[in-house]
């Protein structure tokens, strides 16, 4: 009796870990005492953005009523640790590092001129006589980081498209051993190219056509010499365990950023205007891309 008592218990256990074993963790609501933090990825210089963070700290305090933080992590790696351990809430992030992201869902994304897709582009300076990719055959070059969407899966995937870098990916294959730069985003790439230290960065568009990332001066003494895409919007995720009612939350005070009185701060911070979209749809492309561009 007692051994049959003792072989149902364990089969009972056994039965119980395997059923809690594939389990998605558990959405959670987030303690209105504790900070909410938002991630941003580091593609400005992080001193040049105190005032933003602290004013994007300020209005959603004001519209939720529970303490914020902004934060800018050194990559998007450790944004997504810290979605999977639970110190990041919201984030700001490419295309690409959300489909790193084992822990995060899609919450928002940038619309661009009505589009939720733009352009990536390859920079160098003025007086270089380059006006093709062509071009920079066996010169120095900077990627924006080794997970940028524009500043690398998709300046890649269009190099394999053009035939200049064989099924192997490398980007050395083309711009020669030891010439390929990884910034930790797109300022530290254009910073190369101004410095004479690569002949080119590839960045995202808006590096160049918008006065967000450069100052004047420097946008002044750089030229596009070729683009490429197109590349999904930057997006707005959010920690997967998040519960339901928080995310909604979330979602209605950050699309207040689209009010014509907080438009200036939604811009310095995420670009463009921010809506709602479906993840798979938004990713599409980029999943296209990294099909041929295996890592």
């Amino acid at each position: 009796m007692k051994y049959h008592i003792h072989l149902v218990f364990l089969i009972s256990i056994a039965i119980l870990s395997a059923g809690c074993g594939d389990t998605a963790p558990a959405s959670n609501d987030l303690n209105p005492t504790q900070k909410v933090v938002i991630a941003l990825k580091p593609d400005k210089n992080p001193d040049q953005m105190i005032e933003e963070r602290k004013a994007l700290e300020e209005f959603l305090t004001s519209r939720l009523g529970r303490p914020f933080e902004v934060i800018i992590p050194i990559s998007g790696a450790v944004i997504n640790e810290g979605f999977s351990n639970g110190t990041v809430d919201l984030a700001y992030l490419s295309a690409n590092d959300l489909i790193n992201a084992k822990d995060a869902d899609l919450l928002l994304v940038g619309e661009i001129n009505g589009k939720t897709t733009y352009k990536s582009y390859w920079l160098a300076l003025k007086e270089k006589p380059y006006t093709s990719i062509e071009q920079l055959r066996g010169k120095p070059i900077a990627f924006a980081s080794r997970t940028s969407t524009s500043g690398f899966v998709i300046p890649l995937w269009d190099l394999r498209k053009r035939g200049l870098v064989s099924e192997k990916n490398d980007p050395e294959e083309f711009f020669g051993k030891g010439n390929v730069f990884f910034g930790t985003g797109y300022v530290s790439a254009v910073e190369r190219v101004l410095s004479g230290d690569a002949e080119a960065a590839a960045v995202s568009y808006y590096v160049l056509d918008e006065d967000k990332h450069l100052s004047e001066e420097q946008r002044g003494k750089l030229k596009k010499i070729a683009e490429q895409g197109d590349v999904p919007t930057h997006i707005i995720a959010i920690r997967r365990t998040v519960s339901a009612p928080d995310r909604e939350d979330l979602k209605k005070a950050m699309l207040m950023l689209n009010e014509e009185a907080n438009t200036q701060l939604r811009d310095r911070l995420f670009t463009s205007k921010l809506v709602e979209a479906e993840q798979e749809a938004h990713l599409k492309p980029l999943k296209e891309a990294l099909v041929v561009v295996q890592k």
